[in-house]
């Protein structure tokens, strides 16, 4: 939530700001993501899992990726259409999750394959959060988090094609196509 916000206020910023905001958007990307791994880990490595486990684990990880994209579609003005785009990596990382859930609930091995899972795409919008952090000193401010999205909403739909392909594959052969091996 902290990193939307951050991103939401970036087209107002003036001064050292303009700077801050998208180093800030960047470090609560990343803790959001610590976060979720050691909440991970706790679970397994403390034998601390629970049946409702997964929901608690999954459904903020539906909520924090779309906001988060959205939000950068938004931070961005230098075409009229990033909004779009942010809303449309919005729902590839939420199709991502769909389809290995999906593939999952039907039978299929879970599948975590990218190239656009969620640590690929949160490590592609820290990037462009400290790229952009400098990039008006070099060109419009921007350019860096609209072409992220471009790359994600692109690597989300081969994510998406990977996995259901991947799904298929181990329903209808009993094999796992991604391990390699049988399902």
């Amino acid at each position: 939530m902290w990193a939307a916000a951050c991103l939401l206020a970036i087209p107002q910023a003036q001064g050292p700001v303009t700077w801050g905001l998208p180093i800030l958007a960047a470090v609560f990307i990343q803790c959001r993501l610590l976060c979720n791994l050691f909440d991970g880990m706790v679970a397994v490595e403390g034998s601390k899992s629970t049946p409702s486990g997964e929901l608690f684990n999954d459904i903020p990880d539906r909520v924090a990726d779309p906001l988060i994209l959205v939000s950068a579609g938004f931070a961005t003005t230098v075409v009229p259409w990033a909004e779009s785009l942010g809303w449309a990596a919005g729902l590839g990382a939420v199709m991502t999750a769909y389809v290995r859930t999906l593939g999952a609930a039907v039978g299929a091995p879970v599948n975590f394959c990218g190239p656009m899972a969620k640590q690929h795409r949160m490590a592609l919008m820290t990037i462009a959060c400290l790229v952009t952090a400098v990039e008006h000193f070099f060109w419009d401010h921007g350019w860096a988090i609209l072409i992220t999205l471009g790359v994600i909403v692109a690597g989300c739909v081969v994510t998406i094609g990977r996995r259901a392909r991947s799904a298929y594959v181990a329903l209808e052969t009993g094999v796992d196509e991604e391990a390699g091996t049988d399902a």
